[in-house]
């Protein structure tokens, strides 16, 4: 009888249990929406008196990064995936990837512009990168979409069999890289207007990159259960220690390697790509008696 009920209450707490591993990535994912929301509202409060606001947004986009990828790691590690947990990802993908760093991407290189620039280029340079702002945000919740909903994306250029790769740079990686920038700068907000030239080309190249269907590296590819986990251990801690102290050079050298290697991975696919070559054409005897 005894023996019935301690069964029956150890059934009752690895249900339990369970119920709260699931919780636990939704956490995650939670933190990454608040990490958003605290960026947008830096965002808005910078101001070329004030740059820090800038420079905070920046790593509250940087930390989101971390709760994004935590999220997906603890679900898979603990097999605890659901569709729920899916879509509250998406959405809170979509404000803190998509609509923060749009939003830092527009206050901190075109908005802080000098008035005392000419008119005519300063109003333009405005309305330009809004507009570009704007398609980073459409080009990132249509990367999420298009993500939803393939099965089995394949990249157009695709790398060894069996490598993960993302189809198109991830909307993580298109905010990380405006964050880094962010950062590296310390927030001090791009004042001359060739400058804010050069970010509109960068914030459209990244959402082109988002659309695209070329190949970027996937973390997923990474065996935490390998045979020797002490040298993914060390390398992890070192990777730490770097940004710990050297964090604006580290991570901008991350997101602009990170984008690099998209567009390389094409160009080489591109250059050893050759056409099939003709088939000799065939001797016709035209020797008519």
């Amino acid at each position: 009888m005894n023996l019935g009920l301690r069964r029956r209450s150890d059934d009752v707490r690895a249900r339990r249990l369970r119920k709260g591993m699931y919780i636990l990535p939704s956490m995650f994912t939670t933190a990454n929406l608040a990490a958003g929301f605290y960026a947008i509202l830096q965002a808005m409060q910078g101001s070329i008196a004030e740059p820090w606001h800038f420079n905070v947004a920046a790593l509250a986009i940087g930390f989101a990064v971390f709760f994004d990828g935590m999220d997906g790691a603890i679900a898979r590690l603990t097999h605890t995936t659901s569709d729920f947990g899916k879509e509250l990802d998406s959405l809170a993908d979509v404000v803190t990837f998509g609509v923060a760093p749009a939003v830092l991407a527009y206050m901190w290189g075109f908005r802080m512009l000098p008035t005392e620039l000419d008119i005519e280029l300063r109003t333009k340079l405005l309305q330009f990168g809004g507009i570009a702002a704007f398609i980073f945000l459409a080009a990132g919740a249509s990367r999420l979409a298009r993500f939803n909903i393939q099965l089995n994306p394949q990249p157009s250029n695709p790398g060894r069999p069996g490598r993960k790769y993302f189809v198109g740079m991830p909307i993580p990686a298109g905010a990380g890289c405006i964050a880094a920038i962010v950062h590296f700068a310390v927030g001090s907000p791009i004042l001359t207007w060739w400058l804010s030239a050069i970010w509109l080309a960068f914030v459209l190249t990244l959402a082109f990159l988002m659309v695209s269907t070329w190949r970027f590296w996937s973390a997923k590819s990474i065996d935490f259960r390998s045979r020797h986990p002490f040298r993914l251990i060390l390398l992890i801690g070192l990777f730490i220690a770097a940004i710990w102290y050297y964090s604006r050079y580290v991570l901008f050298f991350m997101a602009l390697a990170y984008t690099l290697s998209g567009v390389l991975a094409r160009l080489f696919y591109a250059v050893r790509r050759r056409p099939a070559s003709p088939s000799a054409p065939t001797n016709e005897v035209s020797n008519l008696s």
